[in-house]
């Protein structure tokens, strides 16, 4: 292995040009499994309450405890992150939520799921601040969103792959939906002897900022000044629109596609799978569509911002949702709908790795709690809203317009920096 030396002091391992997109790659496993470990109850979710006898509102208590759990845990495990290796702390986190994911299928009672889904939504949570923390140290800003977009389509494989293993270990037997959780719980074992194999002491260090367009050039400010900066600002207000619009759509389309239009449980498994295709082609495309634009002399920025906007208009789409029966045009306009959800994504996390690369863990973990304020509530009041109304519609057409909303906060309050070159 190649050696090089970092201002005369710091020696660390050279890799070949590929290794960071194979890590790259990596993160997109890890992002799968965390979805997998998170999508096992939406996709089972009528058997559950069906078995436990829940109210909508009571179901909505899950999303609600594992949401603020989240939000609790990216902040804990921000400040981790810039603290300690990345190279033990991503696979202690990716072992602690697959123990509680494994937990899960050994539950008997309502209070049991709660406390499950609390721990899983504390530990998933430090998912993002290692593996944002870990792009922003391999890529270049040209590359982050592209990179972040690999990282991102993971949770739309995880979520693909799901319900087509829960086809196969649910039975008729009601209870059988267990399985799945203590099956998807122990996939993560594979994934940490990947990490220690692919990634070696000295391979993620902190590279030094660039000074072009659209990059961090405050690195030497303390955290708690950036907190109130105009870009922090902005950067909590677009993750706390799309991360509530995009979870509300996550956790409610399998009961709305039973529930809501009468599929049967093996038709919503099978849409569900294609929806998260769809998810991953959103994800994949922002990114690809970003480096186009850079690639056509567009700044890093305005690339960036005019993705964010396509994909927030797709999003939008679900505003005609309430219009349309049970068919194929339903189902068209929720992949669409699906894939802008999720798309803006990347280009968020691109944002947020402009803002300092010294924090990154934090600055995660504080938009993780930004994130998660408002949607556990929405969650539990959206679940109330359908008990009172027996509809799921006018929930999903809200949240799909919120990317939309935190488009308008970008384009106005977040300014392009010049180069200083």
């Amino acid at each position: 292995m190649g050696r090089k030396i970092l201002g005369g002091t710091r020696e660390v391992n050279t890799r070949p040009a590929s290794w960071k997109w194979w890590i790259c790659g990596l993160l997109l496993l890890a992002s799968a499994i965390n979805y997998m470990d998170r999508q096992t109850l939406a996709n089972a979710a009528t058997r559950i309450t069906t078995e436990f006898n829940l109210k909508q509102e009571q179901y909505g208590n899950l999303e609600f405890a594992f949401g603020w759990a989240f939000a609790a845990g990216s902040i804990f495990f921000g400040i981790l992150a810039d603290k300690f290796p990345l190279r033990w702390l991503y696979p202690v986190v990716l072992l602690l939520w697959s123990m509680a994911g494994f937990a899960t299928g050994l539950v008997n009672s309502y209070e049991g799921l709660l406390y499950c889904r609390g721990f899983l939504g504390l530990f998933e949570a430090g998912h993002w601040p290692c593996a944002v923390k870990v792009t922003q140290q391999l890529l270049d800003p040209k590359d982050r969103s592209m990179g972040n977009s690999v990282l991102q389509s993971g949770t739309s494989i995880g979520a693909i792959i799901t319900p087509q293993i829960m086809k196969v270990l649910m039975t008729d037997e009601l209870s059988t939906w267990r399985y799945a959780f203590m099956a998807i719980g122990a996939i993560g074992l594979l994934w940490i002897t990947l990490w220690f194999s692919l990634v070696k002491r000295g391979d993620l260090v902190v590279k030094a900022p660039a000074s072009t367009a659209g990059t961090a050039t405050a690195t030497g400010r303390p955290f708690w000044h950036l907190v109130f900066s105009r870009k922090m600002l902005v950067v909590l207000f677009v993750i706390a629109m799309i991360n509530t619009g995009w979870q509300i759509l996550r956790a409610w389309l399998p009961k709305f596609m039973i529930e809501g239009r009468g599929y049967t449980e093996n038709a919503m498994l099978n849409f569900n799978s294609a929806f998260y295709i769809a998810t991953d082609v959103g994800c994949i495309g922002a990114g690809a569509l970003t480096l186009w634009l850079c690639r056509k002399k567009f700044s890093v920025t305005g690339s960036r911002k005019i993705t964010f906007f396509i994909c927030a208009a797709f999003s939008a789409l679900t505003l005609v949702v309430p219009l349309l029966p049970r068919g194929a045009m339903l189902l068209f306009v929720l992949l669409l709908a699906g894939a802008g959800a999720l798309g803006v994504f990347p280009i968020y996390h691109a944002f947020t790795q402009d803002i300092s690369p010294h924090h990154q863990g934090k600055v995660t973990g504080v938009a993780g709690i930004a994130a998660w304020a408002i949607g556990p509530p929405l969650q539990k009041g959206y679940g109330w809203l359908i008990d009172q109304t027996g509809s799921f519609d006018l929930g999903l057409a809200i949240a799909g317009c919120l990317p939309l909303i935190a488009f308008f906060g970008l384009w106005i309050f977040w300014k392009e920096e010049k180069s200083t070159i």
